[in-house]
């Protein structure tokens, strides 16, 4: 059996334990003087004995004796043996001669965990997706990423483990995507950062990059979208700029796969060493600034175990800019009281001299630098790309046109669903219609029929048929997104955002939104205020998601023959005008005014590729297909369950002796058939009204009286309350007919009526009921994925307000409209 290896850090061993050095993180000079005592790779470390207070700790490499402190133990990670004799371990000075240990110590030190830090809409992701071979979202917008996404890639030899982080255009503090991108830098300490840097805007990305080779960090970068630099007629000396700022360059086009190999090949001659171009090299920020910066290095340099994991002249840049992040990270230095008092010193001394905040001055000096550097290796005009996208926006985003246009657009969209949709879904009905025909004729009666034919087919059939919708929908997204008109639209929206309270940046998230909430609700880390964040979120659940869509689909094709798009229009337009009024009250009681500027990238336009496009649309059917294969599956079998039992009833009624009459009448043969058939529906119908899931839509059933609901309605709301599609196959399963096992789930939904009470014999639904299911299915009680979401994102009592609030509103408009609907009509 082979020995059991694993991997831990060196301060974790106890006394007499050894193992053997993986890898060595850290920087600067703790990093140069822990290799030359020794700790490099492949080499056996024992913990001979602690300190009498714990720290520090004695370990014998190499034959020599050498104490160090835990936090420096704790960045050399180890492998360790668990069954090994300690005198078999070693041989000779420090090396590991287990077969097994070596071929773990050799495919761990072949490991290289890298991060792609890179601008918003820099291709990224594009990069990330090209590399690993995933298939993470890409957009032509800011704010796609909005998480952490890994995956492993395997060349020369190395596993490559990638993480791509969200896009952000500086590590400071502003926003959550920058603190949480910097953490991960700083945690994570990756062996080398990938520094995806748009090409045709340069002079903007590069500013980030200052930042990371004020990091002091190992870093290559990636020159992506290359072909747009040359298409723009422009020339740029990377080689000459890498070697200037120490940085090895190389040019890719990762939505075309171009440079990707070179561009991890050079990612492991960093990582070996073995890449000339790399040096660290220091901004000069002016001599007054560099003067503070040495000051506080002094004070730094005095903390060892601080400087292991930190360049100083980083943490003193960011003392200087009075980073609050920096300064909590600095308290564990035994001299804070005197970094911040010269800290606060230094900078009140540099605002008085040049009259700017030290942010100003040393920004100013990095694109100074930035300037420089590419007057040298840069020759072409940068406004050249942006030509073609003012002639286009001189109509999209016209003074008067704009609006009309982008409505315009919303209705196109919305209309082609319905027309292109509807031939595949009617195909699909008759299908699962033709299917349930076919089975229930086959199979015996019983309970394992009832289960196939009621259950499944009809349940989960009923949802699976609004597929080609969903696709149809999501293409047009995707049209929008990648072209760049998603961007534009948030610039067209953003004084009428304004008016209402809310950034003109919450229109990104707003916008995505209509195809899934929880990836909007995590998308408003791109806001920069917490405030705006939180008030984003909660309107975010009033933008139909395209969970939603299929319970439109089929009440509008059912109820709404004529303009089906103008009425799935009004039903998005009255989330959106729900939205703003909830904006402007919330910002009135809950959020004053805090004002921050709307500052966003406007993208190039850019054709969007086929394989994009047909990712995100397949994307989004393979999660639908999947809803159908678990969630709604299971709600389906436990709402067949919930209205198959109690078998033994006490019926009103008894029907087996009212059977038994009708055959010893005298009546006509086909009126025999037709009343014993008018028996069957009655007793069906009695049993699905005191079946369980019967007690519990009745116990219901007064709150939504108001609503023009019935029993069977609630209780396809209720069920909602997991994922909105399982409410059609709620419905799909209560609204099976015993009277025509081939009728489609839209005939069965029209010709649903009432089985007791004054209405009995009316028609459940109506236009009015319909709409009104609409606005509720709209407005009410976001899934349990969003709750968690804003919870993550904002904490429990949002979350709370935001099932409360929702809800109740969902009633008092359903109300007004059914209603105001029965007095108009």
């Amino acid at each position: 059996m082979e020995n059991q290896i694993v991997t831990r850090r060196l301060s974790e061993l106890r006394s007499s334990e050894q193992g053997v050095i993986v890898k060595v993180y850290g920087r600067g000079a703790f990093r140069n003087r822990i290799t030359e005592m020794g700790f490099i790779r492949g080499k056996c470390v024992t913990v001979i004995k602690n300190a009498p207070l714990q720290d520090p700790v004695e370990y014998e490499i190499m034959g020599y004796h050498i104490a160090l402190r835990r936090a420096e133990a704790q960045l050399i990670e180890i492998s360790v043996s668990g069954d090994l004799p300690s005198a078999a371990r070693r041989e000779g000075i420090g090396t590991f001669q287990n077969e097994s240990a070596n071929r773990f110590l050799h495919e761990q030190g072949k490991v290289i965990n890298v991060a792609l830090v890179g601008n918003p809409n820099s291709g990224k992701t594009s990069l990330f997706n090209a590399a690993s071979g995933s298939r993470e979202r890409v957009g032509n917008y800011g704010g796609v990423t909005v998480d952490a996404k890994s995956a492993v890639m395997r060349r020369g030899g190395y596993r490559i483990d990638i993480v791509d982080l969200p896009g952000t255009y500086s590590i400071t503090e502003y926003s959550p995507e920058e603190l949480f991108v910097r953490e991960h830098i700083q945690q994570k300490m990756p062996d080398v950062v990938i520094n995806v840097v748009d090409a045709s805007n340069l002079e903007r990305n590069l500013y980030l990059t200052t930042q990371l080779i004020d990091m002091d960090l190992k870093v290559v970068i990636a020159l992506n979208i290359y072909d747009e630099l040359e298409q723009m007629g422009a020339r740029l000396d990377y080689d000459m700029l890498g070697k200037m700022i120490g940085i090895p360059i190389v040019p890719t086009v990762a939505s075309r796969n171009q440079g990707i190999g070179e561009l991890f090949d050079t990612v492991i001659d960093v990582f070996e060493d073995n890449e000339p171009t790399v040096r660290h090299i220091h901004i000069n920020y002016g001599q007054d600034v560099e003067k503070s910066i040495l000051e506080l290095q002094n004070l730094i340099w005095k903390n060892a175990d601080v400087v292991a994991r930190y360049s100083s002249r980083y943490l003193a840049i960011k003392l200087l800019e009075g980073d609050r992040t920096t300064a909590a990270l600095c308290t564990r230095c035994t001299n804070y009281t005197e970094i911040e008092e010269l800290a606060v010193r230094e900078r009140s001394r540099l605002e008085k001299a040049y009259g700017e905040k030290v942010e100003t001055i040393i920004a100013d000096a990095k694109y100074g630098f930035i300037s420089g550097a590419l007057q040298e290796t840069y020759t072409g005009n940068p406004s050249l790309k942006n030509e073609k996208a003012s002639r286009i926006d001189r109509v999209l985003t016209h003074k008067w046109l704009g609006v009309p246009i982008f409505i315009a657009m919303m209705w196109l969209m919305f209309q082609t669903t319905f027309t292109l949709g509807g031939y595949p879904m009617e195909w699909l009905e008759d299908l699962f219609a033709w299917l349930g025909g076919a089975v229930s004729s086959v199979m015996v009666d019983g309970t394992l029929k009832d289960l196939l034919v009621d259950g499944i087919i009809n349940g989960v059939g009923g949802v699976i048929v609004f597929l080609p919708n969903i696709l149809i929908l999501f293409f047009f997204i995707s049209l929008m997104e990648d072209t760049g008109y998603m961007a534009r639209a948030a610039f067209i929206m953003d004084r009428a955002m304004h008016k209402i309270g809310l950034h003109g940046k919450s229109f990104i998230p707003l916008l995505m939104g209509f195809g899934c909430n929880v990836p909007a609700i995590m998308a408003t880390r791109t806001l920069e205020s917490r405030k705006d964040r939180i008030l984003t979120m909660l309107v975010i659940p009033f933008m139909s998601c395209s969970a939603r869509l299929p319970v439109y689909t089929l009440l509008i094709a059912a109820f709404f023959p004529r303009n089906q798009g103008l009425i799935l229009l009004s039903i998005y337009a009255v989330g959106v005008l729900i939205g703003i009024f909830s904006s402007v009250l919330m910002k009135k009681f809950f959020f004053r005014k805090e004002e921050a500027p709307f500052v966003m990238e406007l993208p190039p336009y850019r054709i969007p590729t086929a394989k994009s496009v047909v990712r995100h649309m397949w994307g989004k059917g393979v999660q639908y297909l999947k809803k159908m294969g678990s969630v709604i599956l299971i709600a389906s079998v436990i709402v067949w369950a919930l209205m198959t039992y109690p078998k033994n009833l006490d019926y009103a009624q008894d029907y087996d002796s009212m059977r038994q009459s009708v055959d010893l009448s005298m009546l006509p043969d086909e009126t025999k058939e037709e009343r014993l058939y008018e028996i069957d529906i009655e007793e069906a119908a009695e049993h699905q009204e005191k079946s369980y899931i019967g007690r519990l839509g009745h116990f219901i059933e007064p709150a939504i009286r108001p609503l023009g609901f019935d029993w069977r309605i609630g209780v396809s709301l209720i069920s909602g309350f997991a994922a909105k599609e399982i409410v059609v196959s709620m419905m799909a399963v209560l609204a099976n007919s015993e009277e025509d096992e081939e009728a489609t789930f839209t005939e069965n939904l029209q010709n649903l009526t009432y089985s007791s009470g004054p209405q009995k014999g009316q028609k459940v639904f109506t236009p009015l009921v319909a709409y009104t299911m609409m606005i509720f299915i709209l407005l009410y009680f976001p899934c349990i994925a969003a709750i968690v979401a804003i919870r993550r994102e904002a904490g429990w009592r949002w979350a709370v307000f935001s099932v409360i609030y929702t809800t109740a509103l969902a009633w008092i408009l359903s109300f007004l409209v059914y209603q105001g609907g029965l007095l108009l009509l």
